[in-house]
């Protein structure tokens, strides 16, 4: 299964983002666009990545009552979106919702259901109550998402091969805490290099700082790619 490319727009602001879209515009086909930029610029700017040419995955973790979440997917799927994510740990009634939803306004939206943050290990997750370990988790709201009709998920790319053995073939998998071997591993806990990830079944590999902070981003993003490759 061939994986792609997602860069991880987490810069403070457009102007920030404006010369690195200009430099990775052809060489890099998707753009994750987050929270703060989203906070920040709204709809209009998704509109306008879009416009450049990117296929936009918004990364906004939805995750309330099911209601409100299949309002905010019915009105989210107006915008030039591919992907759009949401919590899992919202649980089977929201996720079924926000399906509908999706299935009612956007058929080929792809829904990611986010599993366990990467940020978080066994001791963050004990700390809201959870007594499994991070696999175990992952595995569990993974098959949840599976069953109320989701076909993605976020995971940490440690999961990647778990998931493969336990969901079908058709699910998507989205795998940030992607660093290369000589990068540093930053705020995240559960990583792996881009080939590795690949070659445990990663259907995308999201990577901003080793791309965003690099002197020459659109040659990090092609090695980053040819890693992929080969």
């Amino acid at each position: 299964m061939p994986c792609d490319l997602i860069l991880a727009l987490d810069v403070p602001t457009r102007e920030a983002a404006a010369p690195l879209l200009r430099q990775l515009r052809g060489r890099v086909r998707w753009v994750k666009i987050g929270l703060q930029m989203f906070t920040a610029y709204g709809p209009e700017y998704v509109r306008e990545v879009a416009g450049l040419g990117f296929d936009v995955f918004l990364d906004l973790k939805l995750h309330d009552i099911p209601n409100t979440v299949a309002k905010s997917v019915e009105s989210l799927s107006a915008l030039p979106i591919r992907m759009l994510t949401l919590h899992c740990s919202g649980g089977d009634e929201m996720l079924r919702a926000a399906r509908e939803a999706q299935q009612r306004r956007r058929a080929e939206l792809l829904l990611l259901g986010v599993t366990v943050l990467t940020s978080m290990d066994a001791a963050g997750l004990q700390g809201i109550g959870v007594a499994a370990t991070p696999e175990a988790q992952v595995a569990r709201l993974g098959r949840l998402a599976a069953a109320a009709g989701l076909r993605g998920l976020v995971c940490s790319p440690l999961e990647v091969a778990l998931l493969r053995r336990e969901l079908p073939a058709d699910v998507q998998l989205v795998t940030p805490g992607i660093r290369p071997a000589h990068e540093a591993a930053g705020d995240q806990k559960r990583i792996m290099t881009p080939a590795e990830a690949a070659r445990a079944g990663a259907s995308f590999i999201v990577v901003g700082r080793p791309i965003l902070q690099a002197p020459d981003p659109a040659a990090a993003a092609q090695a980053i790619l040819a890693e992929l490759n080969a």
